[in-house]
């Protein structure tokens, strides 16, 4: 190998090492941009506590033994579902959404197993919204023994999961300009047969949580509240009927 060679190695050896440092700096940078929950809801996330890295939302008198592991969309951070866990709470159950490694939980995909092996709860219902929803189809795939039920908010699978004997139960918005009802149908063939689909009228991707505007999506035609409520209602109506 000549000088020349191997001087020429190098400097390509050196121009791909910059290049991938600098790519790898460059999404972490984007991971920490984060969607953070309006203020409006801040009296809902005050009824949490912190628990570690979860937020926790406990019912009062009439609790049950069941429970909601939620995982937040990439980069949304864990308080802007507090609105939705705080609908949950008040029917009785416990609501734990945590915070994941790089604020996506596809990178933190087993994270529930924190809140599982801790809590006394035996029944959990998991979950999430956007790439949450895909890390808990990861999570429900491997770890079912705990769990009574496996939910999308604006998601889908990455995995086959149609041989599965859990319930699952996906939820989606009309006018959801990063998930379409398009990526919903294409997806079907992963879940069980018997999965239970359901369309909110009006509603978007950046409304499954209350953080504001999300780019790529599109508008919704009806409100955050009334859509959260509405997430609410279907999720409830589920897990009751399980």
């Amino acid at each position: 190998m000549n000088k020349r060679f191997k001087k020429g190695l190098f400097i390509a050896l050196g121009t791909v090492g910059a290049l991938l440092l600098i790519g790898v700096i460059g999404i972490y940078i984007w991971t920490q941009q984060t969607y953070t929950a309006v203020e409006e809801i801040d009296q809902y996330t005050e009824q949490a506590t912190e628990e570690g890295d979860w937020l926790v939302f406990e019912p009062g008198q009439s609790s049950q033994d069941k429970g909601f592991i939620l995982y937040p969309g990439a980069r949304v951070e864990p308080e802007a579902y507090s609105y939705l866990a705080s609908m949950l709470t008040e029917k009785g159950y416990t609501v734990a959404i945590p915070s994941v490694r790089f604020n996506l939980a596809i990178a933190d995909s087993n994270k529930a197993d924190e809140m599982i092996s801790a809590s006394p709860i035996n029944s959990w219902y998991i979950g999430g919204h956007s790439l949450g929803g895909v890390a808990a189809a990861m999570y429900a795939s491997e770890s079912t023994e705990q769990l009574s039920g496996l939910f999308f908010l604006a998601s889908y699978p990455s995995i086959d999961l149609s041989e599965s004997s859990l319930p699952v139960l996906s939820i989606y918005g009309e006018n959801d300009g990063l998930t379409s009802e398009d990526d919903i149908n294409e997806s079907v063939n992963l879940l069980p047969e018997e999965t239970d689909f359901f369309e909110i009228r009006g509603g978007n991707h950046a409304q499954f949580g209350m953080y504001g505007p999300q780019s790529g999506d599109n508008d919704a035609s009806i409100e955050a509240n009334e859509q959260q409520q509405r997430i609410a209602e279907l999720l409830l109506e589920w897990a009751n009927s399980q």
